[in-house]
């Protein structure tokens, strides 16, 4: 293992604060669909202080006093990067002007309610929380690491510790100030230590995919309540990729490196009790069907060319599952690539490094 480059982060995410003075099986499909649980059901997750938890067990490669001595700070205090906590939002029809096609956004699907999250704007806020198809949930992203992840809340909400892990967002809950990596989504400090936040899926796609698939979104508007400079990204571009976003230097260093990829190469990641694994998404955009096994059970990787991002599923099985154009085919018959007649994981996009300093186990199918 090598040491990656490092320089001091504190300036950049300073300016970030300053700137505030100015079976289950059968459940078919990934959008909308919760980690672990029929939210329908009787069975639902527990709640703890309005956060809901789930009863499952995660990889951890490292104890909570260890995640705890890698804490480091961040630049800005706790919330001096604000959440967003009465979301505006507008039609398709009439979006930010600060919003261009090719710009990334994160997208929510649940309960038919359909959101769209920009990255410009989340960049200065990192959680947004919000209520979608009738869930209290947040939508949360950290820049550094380059993962958008979504978490119900029930009637708490979720803030930014002003703390970092491996480069990664470190959140709390407000109810009872618990620390949660956001990657991990690991209670680590305080009453919830050890406990886990229930998990949604939140898609990584450019503005122009996700309204042409759902033209009735909505998106998220600069109205949040605090004066941030929205369209100028302080670390860098998505459209086209530059900065902070491209180079191979990290703020911080990782917990564990690895070479087999570059530093901030995108990966797909999922974790459940098999482990942790990751897909290449350059590997997954040629192949479209990636195969592989986490402790001896198979697992598949599906591509939807339309959004521009991948589906894990579980598939014990071991039933055929092809491309066929915009399609996956599975035992002969046709499905969209997010509503596959497998149990689906959860997944998101991750840079390289940062899945594997929280993962060094991770397995990789490419």
């Amino acid at each position: 293992m090598r040491e990656s480059p490092t320089t001091d982060g504190s300036s950049r995410r300073g300016f970030l604060g300053s700137a505030a003075a100015v079976g289950l099986a059968a459940l078919a499909g990934c959008l909308g669909s919760p980690d672990i649980l029929d939210r329908e059901s009787d069975d639902k997750p527990a709640v703890t202080n309005g956060l809901p938890t789930a009863d499952r067990s995660l990889p951890q490669e490292y104890t909570v006093e260890e995640l705890n001595d890698a804490i480091l700070p961040g630049g800005p205090g706790q919330d001096g990067i604000p959440s967003v906590d009465d979301p505006q939002f507008a039609s398709a029809d009439d979006p930010p002007e600060n919003l261009d096609g090719g710009d990334p956004i994160f997208g929510v699907v649940l309960n038919g309610d359909t959101k769209a999250y920009p990255q410009y704007n989340l960049v200065w806020h990192e959680i947004v929380n919000d209520v979608v198809g009738g869930e209290s949930v947040a939508v949360t992203y950290c820049p550094l690491t380059g993962t958008a992840q979504g978490f119900y809340r029930g009637e708490n909400e979720l803030g930014v510790s002003g703390r970092l892990i491996n480069s990664n967002l470190v959140m709390f809950d407000r109810e009872t100030e618990t620390w949660w990596p956001q990657i991990l989504a690991l209670g680590i400090r305080g009453p919830h230590e050890g406990e886990y936040v229930e998990e949604f899926q939140v898609n990584w796609t450019s503005w122009d995919r996700w309204r042409e698939q759902y033209p009735e979104t909505v998106v998220l508007t600069e109205d949040t309540g605090h004066i941030r400079n929205y369209g100028d990204d302080p670390y860098g571009e998505y459209n086209p990729r530059s900065g902070y976003y491209e180079n191979e230097n990290t703020l911080f260093s990782p917990l564990a490196t690895d070479d087999r990829f570059r530093m901030k190469a995108v990966v797909i990641g999922a974790r459940n009790a098999d482990g942790a694994m990751a897909v290449p998404k350059d590997s997954l955009r040629e192949q479209a069907v990636v195969e592989g096994t986490m402790s001896e059970t198979p697992y598949v990787t599906v591509y939807d060319e339309v959004l521009d991002t991948g589906y894990v599923y579980r598939n014990p099985e071991e039933r055929s599952v092809e491309a066929d154009g915009g399609s996956v085919v599975v035992d002969g018959d046709p499905y969209d690539p997010d509503a596959l007649p497998l149990e689906c994981e959860i997944g998101f996009d991750a840079m390289w490094f940062a899945w594997y300093g929280y993962y060094p186990s991770t397995v990789v199918h490419e």
